[in-house]
């Protein structure tokens, strides 16, 4: 599907990784490929607008809100433990 559109991106591509380009999480590459699209499809920057609005009122809904470092440090705890545990299911099934 890649290459029918401005920046050689479809919509669907574009509107897949609006929320890796609003949070500035995508490479340089992709960040010019989907700003071009942006630039060339009407229908896409629309969307892109909308998207951008949620994400602010979102940030200014939450954004005061900060996670305990109790809860941090369980959700750290948690996540190691995942990553053991799906180690040891990926060495089982070799």
């Amino acid at each position: 599907m890649t290459g029918f559109g401005p920046g050689g991106m479809d919509c669907e591509e574009v509107l897949a990784d609006v929320y890796l380009y609003l949070d500035d999480e995508t490479d340089g590459e992709v960040r010019r490929r989907i700003r071009s699209h942006l630039d060339g499809c009407a229908p896409c920057l629309r969307q892109y607008g909308l998207e951008q609005d949620v994400k602010v009122l979102v940030a200014r809904s939450c954004g005061g809100d900060i996670a305990p470092d109790s809860l941090k440090a369980r959700i750290r705890i948690r996540l190691q433990q995942a990553t053991i545990d799906a180690g040891h299911l990926e060495y089982r099934a070799e």
